[in-house]
């Protein structure tokens, strides 16, 4: 292959990877955006309707090791196809939901599982098959990058549609926008069994032994800890942020602005710790990262609550929202290989999303309880601070291609 057949396969990848990504990431992170109007049509409480988002939350990780085993044997093109069409479904059929468990099979069952099956696990590992190694850390910062774009591009349009149709027909435009995607399932294709070997990487096993090894890796289990505190500040932010906006008095437009500046400087996190995850340890990065987000956190508390600083707010806590996604995709690539890293990185995404429910849910029974969120934003600093220590003791090495049966692992 010539080096500019390379790059021209290298760029389709990317622009599949990261397209379908900003569509159904861009569809999954605006719906908080008609977290209220869904609570004024049902008249369920801000508590029932934040429990269908915190549920879809756990449900989107739950779904990730389960899809990325499936991608890893069957092919991501396939899972990309279901995922794809159950997000359109969901979307489109949430209006007409007048119940609690209607809001959780609409948003949480159907919406946020296809999102999960056409979500990072999927996406990133068929990235970083079909690419060198070399250039691993640069694509999954794209394929980041791109999730982040389409929520700055689908956060605004979304408020103007609540504004301009309503609610429930601009919720119904998001979900054919999704169907978007189906053509990138075709460029994507493909499974574990057709990656090329790399020179270095662990030899590959089975799901089942790749998993068992996983669970009883001290630096993957710290990693997934961390990541559960990701979760957490990423699902309060783009489920309550709008909230956050309204409850400072400004109109809905700044919570849709909000949004997409959250989007728009995660696009930026993105690519550079992308290109920083080649040039410096992936560990260090991610303590960085959450130190920087207590700091910014801790600025908001003190700060006047006008729209500017509100925009500014979101511009800081957009660099870091999920620029943590390619040091952590980057870590288990080095430590596990490529070749079931959809199921691997499928497993840290679940506990990402365990942390996204506590923080969904609990952002909305906290603002129920007291009419305010200072006490979530008292937690989140404190669990930022955990997290940039935990990082610290994770040693950035392969695990040994071969293990004896039962001998443990402690890297």
């Amino acid at each position: 292959m010539t080096d500019t057949a390379r790059r021209t396969a290298f760029w389709l990848v990317m622009l599949a990877a990261a397209g379908t990504f900003g569509l159904t990431m861009g569809a999954r992170q605006s719906m908080g955006l008609f977290l209220s109007s869904l609570n004024t049509a049902t008249g369920l409480g801000l508590g029932s309707v934040s429990l269908a988002f915190a549920f879809g939350q756990l449900w989107w990780g739950l779904t990730q090791p389960f899809a990325g085993a499936l991608a890893d044997r069957y092919g991501a093109g396939r899972v990309l196809v279901l995922g794809v069409i159950l997000l359109c479904i969901g979307t489109f059929i949430t209006p007409f939901m007048t119940s609690t468990p209607g809001l959780i099979f609409a948003i949480g069952v159907l919406a946020s599982g296809g999102s999960g099956m056409a979500g990072p696990a999927v996406l990133m590992s068929a990235a970083v098959r079909m690419i060198a190694p070399a250039r691993r850390g640069f694509a999954t910062g794209l394929v980041n990058a791109g999730g982040s774009f389409g929520q700055f591009a689908t956060a605004p349009l979304a408020a103007a549609l609540i504004v301009g149709v309503g609610w429930g027909s601009a919720m119904q435009v998001l979900a054919f926008m999704v169907l978007l995607a189906l053509p990138a399932a075709w460029v994507l294709r493909g499974n574990a069994a057709q990656s090329a070997p790399v020179a270095g990487e662990p030899k590959t096993v089975g799901a089942r032994t790749a998993v068992a090894q996983a669970v009883r890796h001290r630096s993957y289990l710290l990693l997934g800890a961390g990541f559960f505190i990701c979760g957490f500040h990423v699902a309060f932010l783009a489920v309550h942020l709008p909230g956050v906006v309204a409850a400072c008095g400004l109109p809905t437009q700044w919570g849709g602005w909000a949004l997409a500046m959250l989007g728009l400087f995660n696009i930026i996190g993105s690519l550079i710790v992308g290109w920083a995850v080649g040039h410096w340890r992936s560990k260090t990065l991610l303590s960085l990262i959450y130190a920087a987000r207590a700091l910014a956190v801790l600025a908001f508390l003190f700060a006047p609550k006008t729209g500017p600083v509100v925009l500014l707010f979101a511009a800081v806590m957009g660099l870091t929202y999920l620029s943590t996604v390619p040091p952590t995709a980057g870590l288990v690539a080095k430590f596990f290989g490529s070749a079931n890293m959809a199921t691997l990185f499928g497993l840290v995404m679940l506990s990402h999303q365990v942390g996204a429910f506590v923080g969904s849910w609990l952002g909305g029974k906290v603002f129920e309880l007291t009419g305010a969120y200072d006490w979530l934003w008292y937690a989140d600093i404190v669990l930022a601070l955990g997290a940039a220590l935990i990082h610290l003791p994770i040693r950035e090495e392969r695990i040994p291609a071969r293990r004896p049966s039962g001998a443990p692992v402690t890297a």
